[in-house]
């Protein structure tokens, strides 16, 4: 029987973390993003990228965890990334003092898709929101693109809900929308949905 947890990243994740980002992104997002831009993506930076996020975070509030799949051998299977809110999140011509420091973003949440309908989205997104409750966060939000159905439904299944605010992308000349959803972190411990959810969430990015 297999079993589903969620831990930490560690440094020696970095190189499959990339490479769930990129597996997912080239499925999820074929139909959104250039094809040119999703073939040219560098592992290896992305890599370097993720290494760099776990060893030395901006802060301690900043955190990468990782969903697991422990049958015979354990399989790293999804991840999510949140921090307190900066630049990146604000709307256009959204004033910095927009968004307080109780706000915590979330800059990706990915399962890759041969992993779906296992629950691991829903135990990522559970145990990231157990961490914003303990670090004092009473609202969380993230940018997903318009055209990512699964996010949104994943999201707004979770009770997310779009905050107004919406932008558009530059992907090589190409403008890509996105809307803002948020949530009010709740004060009580969750538990994951159940594992049978019919979607997992591709990026909320």
């Amino acid at each position: 029987m297999a079993l589903g947890f969620v831990r930490p990243a560690r440094p020696e994740d970095a190189g499959e973390i990339a490479r769930i980002q990129l597996a997912t992104w080239r499925v999820a997002y074929r139909r959104l993003l250039p094809r040119h831009v999703l073939a040219n993506l560098d592992e290896a930076l992305l890599a370097q990228r993720w290494d760099a996020a776990v060893r030395q975070p901006p802060s301690e509030n900043h955190r990468v965890l990782v969903a697991v799949e422990q049958a015979e051998q354990s399989y790293l299977v999804g991840f999510a990334a949140s921090g307190p809110v900066d630049a990146e999140a604000l709307a256009p011509n959204e004033p910095a003092e927009a968004l307080g420091p109780d706000v915590v973003a979330v800059t990706d949440l990915l399962v890759e898709p041969r992993w779906g309908r296992r629950g691991h989205g829903s135990r990522l997104l559970a145990a990231s929101v157990d961490l914003w409750r303990e670090s004092g966060f009473s609202t969380a939000l993230a940018w997903v693109f318009e055209g990512d159905q699964a996010s949104r439904k994943f999201l707004t299944a979770a009770g997310w809900e779009p905050d107004g605010a919406g932008r558009a992308l530059d992907v090589d000349d190409m403008l890509v929308p996105q809307l803002r959803l948020h949530v009010a972190v709740p004060t009580e411990p969750t538990t994951p949905t159940d594992p049978t959810v019919p979607t997992e969430p591709t990026d909320a990015s």
